[in-house]
């Protein structure tokens, strides 16, 4: 049983309003990208990333 308490709560609506179709099917789908494929992959400038559904740095 799961007893974690999550800071973010939003219905299925409003995630697809909130992600892009990608990012919903990753995040809430249990979808993958295809290997090779993230723009992210050769980022090398300096910064935090943040999650795009709570908005953690990551």
């Amino acid at each position: 049983m799961d007893t974690h308490t999550y800071r973010v709560t939003h219905t299925d609506a409003e995630w697809k309003k909130l992600l892009t179709p990608e990012q919903y099917s990753v995040m809430r789908g249990h979808g993958t990208e295809r290997p090779g494929s993230c723009a992210l992959l050769y980022e090398k400038r300096a910064g935090t990333f943040s999650c795009a559904g709570c908005d953690t740095p990551l």
